[in-house]
C-alpha cells in the first residue's frame, strides 16, 4: 500500500514511548505473535481497542493545549442501519486509512486524509453491534451475523468465508474479531437482529486459521445442555461481545456475557431453569492460545437475573510487579483481578445502584421467598452499568458509565427507561480500585473511553463529542455531532475519527466524521465518493417484513415476524395503526432512532402497513428478550 499520512518522527518517537509508560510495564508492548500490522502501526490504531491488551490509549498530537482546533475535515455517510443506530463500532487506522463495518455488516476502506471512500464490501447483513472490523496479515476481518470472513486488505475482495458459526436461529455475531499468532478470534451470542434470548442459544468463541477461515478449536463460554437438559429450550447465554486481549506469553483473555431468562420466566422464576452458578457466564476466563484449554476463570456475579453482562474486553495491565486483568460491564462494577491466577485483587462500584446487587445469591440460594416483590426499578438497568469500553493510561482506569433505570414488572416483562437516562466518567487508581474523581453527564455515556495525552474523550447520547481533563475530569472541549450517537472514538496523530451513528429526528443523518487540528469544516454530511469493489449491492424491493425483521426486531415483540425484542413496546400488546408506526418510524423519538433519509418513503410505507396488519395476529412471548 502506499503511505498517504506519517506522523511526524518526533511525535511517534515521543508518544510511543509516553504509550509504553503507560499501566506501567511490560503489559503495554506488542506481544510475540501479534500480526504484522500490530507492530508496525502501532502508533497508529490496528485494533479494535488501539492494541492487543486493549488499553484505548492513542498516539496523538491533541491535548488540552491545542483541543480547541479541531474541526471537521470531513464525513462519509452511513447508509446501512439497524435498531440500535446505524454505527457501534471503533474505526481501525492504518498506514493512512480507516477500515470500518456499519450495523449491515458493510465494511468501508476510507483515506484518513481526504474522506474518500477506497472500496467498500457490502453484506447488507443487521447486526446489533458492537460489531467492527480488525487487519492483520494483509487482510481485513470481520463478520455478519451468521459467518467470519477476511478480505483483501488492498482491494476489498473477499479472501475467504467461514463455514457458519451459528447453531440455529437463535444464535448470532456481534463483535469485532481479534487476530493472533495466524488466528482469528470470533464468538458467537444467544441472539441476533430479530431476538435475544429465545432460547437454546449458547455462546460459543471459534479460534480459526486466519489463512483459510477452517476451524483450530472453539472454547463453549456455556455447557451444550445450558444448565438443564430439560429446560434447554428456554435457557440461553454466554458468548462475546467484544475481542480478547493476549498478554506476553500469547494467553488468550475474554470476558463473558450473561445467562437467560432474566429474571426468569412466570412459570420458572428468578432463574430456576438454570440451576447452579451458571459458568462461564459473568466471568473472566484465561484460555491457552494453543488448544483453547481453560487456564483459570474468575466469576464475578453468578447466577445472573438481571443481564448484567460481563461484556467488556478484558484490559492488560500492571501495578508494580503484579499483572493485572481489569474487566467491567452492566453489572456496574470495576474488577483488578491478577493475570496470573484469577484472584479478585479490588472491586469498586460504579455508577447508580438501587440496592439489588446481592439478589443472584439469593436466587443461587432457592430462596425465592426472600426476592423482592415485582415491580421494582433497578439501577443499574439493562442497557445500563459500564456499557462501552474502558481506557487506562498511567495507572488510572477510565469508565464511562450509563444510568438508565429499568423497571421489571413480571418475570417476563419490563419497561426500559431511556428517557431518564444520565451518565459518568469515572477515573479509578488502578493500585486500590479508590476514585480519583467522578464527572456527572446529563446523557448516557455510550462511546467508550479513549485516551490522548491529559485528555479522555467519549460521546454521548444526544451526540456530544466530549474531552475530559484526565487530572481532574472537568470538561475542557465539546462538539456537537450532526446526529445523536452510541459509537466510540479512536485518534491518530491530528485526526479523531467517531460517528454521527444514532439519528434522533428526521432531520439529523448519520455519518462518519472525521476531528482534525486545523480543519474548519461544519458537521454536515458530504458525498461518500467512489464506491468500488466486490460484493456491493443495490436495496431490495421494499418488503415490510423485512425491513421490520432487518430494522426493528431486535427492539420490538412481534409474533408474525417471530421478533422477540423487549427494548420498544410490545407490538402485539400495542396493535398500532400505520399512520401511528409511520410517525414514530419517521421521526424518532423516546430512544427510538428516526429512520427517515435512512429508509425510502416505500420501505416506510411497507413497515408501517406490516405492523399494522400483523400486530396481536400470532402470540408472542414476554421479557427477558433485550440485549
Amino acid at each position: 500500500m502506499t503511505v498517504l499520512r506519517r506522523l511526524p518522527l518526533l511525535v511517534i518517537v515521543l508518544a510511543t514511548t509516553a504509550v509504553s509508560a503507560c499501566g506501567g510495564g511490560d503489559e503495554s508492548a506488542v506481544p510475540d505473535g501479534a500480526p504484522k500490522e500490530a507492530s508496525s502501526f502501532a502508533d497508529q490504531w490496528p485494533t479494535p481497542n488501539g492494541d492487543l491488551g486493549n488499553r484505548r490509549v492513542a498516539t496523538s498530537e491533541i491535548d488540552s493545549g491545542n483541543v480547541d482546533n479541531l474541526g471537521v475535515a470531513w464525513t462519509v455517510p452511513i447508509t446501512g442501519g439497524g435498531t440500535f443506530g446505524n454505527y457501534a463500532s471503533t474505526p481501525i487506522i492504518a498506514d493512512g486509512v480507516v477500515y470500518t463495518q456499519d450495523l449491515t455488516s458493510n465494511v468501508k476502506a476510507i483515506d484518513l486524509e481526504s474522506g474518500d471512500v477506497k472500496w467498500s464490501k457490502n453484506y447488507n447483513a443487521p447486526s446489533v453491534g458492537p460489531n467492527g472490523v480488525t487487519i492483520g496479515y494483509d487482510k481485513v476481518f470481520g463478520a455478519t451475523s451468521d459467518f467470519a470472513f477476511a478480505l483483501d486488505i488492498d482491494t476489498g475482495e473477499e479472501v475467504w468465508r467461514s463455514d457458519k458459526l451459528t447453531r440455529n436461529a437463535n444464535e448470532g455475531i456481534d463483535m469485532a474479531p481479534a487476530v493472533f499468532d495466524d488466528t482469528l478470534y470470533i464468538s458467537t451470542v444467544p441472539g441476533n437482529s430479530k431476538s435475544f434470548y429465545k432460547g437454546n442459544g449458547a455462546g460459543v468463541l471459534w479460534a480459526l486459521d486466519a489463512a483459510t477461515g477452517k476451524e483450530r478449536w472453539r472454547f463453549w463460554t456455556v455447557p451444550k445442555n445450558l444448565w438443564s437438559s430439560e429446560h434447554t429450550a428456554i435457557n440461553s447465554g454466554g458468548g462475546l461481545w467484544h475481542p480478547p486481549a493476549f498478554d506476553g506469553n500469547g494467553d488468550v483473555y475474554i470476558s463473558v456475557a450473561n445467562p437467560a431468562p432474566w429474571p426468569g420466566t412466570d412459570e420458572l422464576p428468578w432463574g430456576s431453569s438454570r440451576p447452579g452458578p451458571n459458568l462461564f457466564t459473568n466471568s473472566v476466563v484465561k484460555i491457552s492460545r494453543e488448544d483453547g484449554k481453560e487456564i483459570w476463570h474468575r466469576q464475578v456475579l453468578a447466577h445472573d437475573v438481571y443481564d448484567w453482562d460481563l461484556q467488556l474486553p478484558p484490559i492488560l495491565t500492571d501495578d508494580g510487579d503484579r499483572k493485572l486483568v481489569l474487566a467491567a460491564g452492566k453489572v456496574g462494577y470495576v474488577y483488578a483481578i491478577d493475570a496470573e491466577d484469577g484472584t479478585v485483587v479490588w472491586q469498586r462500584p460504579v455508577g447508580t445502584h438501587s440496592g439489588h446487587d446481592k439478589d443472584n445469591e439469593i436466587a443461587l440460594r432457592g430462596d425465592y421467598d426472600k426476592m423482592p416483590k415485582l415491580p421494582i426499578t433497578l439501577l443499574p438497568g439493562i442497557l445500563g452499568g459500564v456499557e462501552t469500553q474502558m481506557a487506562t493510561a498511567d495507572d488510572v482506569v477510565y469508565a464511562p458509565i450509563v444510568n438508565i433505570p429499568t423497571v421489571f414488572k413480571t418475570q417476563e416483562k419490563f419497561d426500559l427507561q431511556i428517557a431518564k437516562g444520565t451518565g459518568e466518567m469515572v477515573a479509578l487508581n488502578i493500585s486500590d480500585g479508590s476514585v480519583k474523581w467522578k464527572h456527572d453527564l446529563a446523557q448516557p455515556a455510550y462511546g467508550a473511553a479513549t485516551v490522548s495525552n491529559d485528555l479522555v474523550f467519549t460521546t454521548t447520547f444526544e451526540g456530544k463529542l466530549i474531552a475530559l481533563n484526565r487530572d481532574d475530569g472537568t470538561v475542557i472541549w465539546e462538539q456537537q455531532m450532526p446526529a445523536g450517537t452510541n459509537a466510540t472514538v479512536a485518534i491518530v496523530g491530528d485526526t479523531l475519527v467517531t460517528a454521527a451513528s444514532f439519528p434522533q429526528t428526521k432531520d439529523q443523518r448519520p455519518a462518519i466524521v472525521a476531528y482534525r487540528l486545523g480543519a474548519t469544516g461544519g458537521g454536515t454530511t458530504t458525498a461518500a465518493g467512489t464506491t468500488t469493489g466486490a460484493g456491493t449491492t443495490t436495496r431490495a424491493e421494499a418488503n415490510g417484513e423485512t425491513i421490520f425483521t432487518s430494522n426493528c426486531g431486535s427492539c420490538h415483540t412481534l409474533g408474525a415476524a417471530g421478533t422477540g425484542g423487549s427494548v420498544g413496546p410490545n407490538l402485539d400488546d400495542l396493535k398500532p395503526d400505520a399512520g401511528t408506526v409511520e410517525a414514530q418510524v419517521r421521526n424518532g423519538g423516546g430512544g427510538m432512532p428516526a429512520f427517515e433519509g435512512r429508509l425510502s418513503d416505500a420501505e416506510i410505507t411497507a413497515v408501517s402497513q406490516y405492523v399494522a396488519e400483523n400486530a396481536g395476529k400470532e402470540s408472542s412471548g414476554g421479557g427477558g428478550q433485550g440485549p
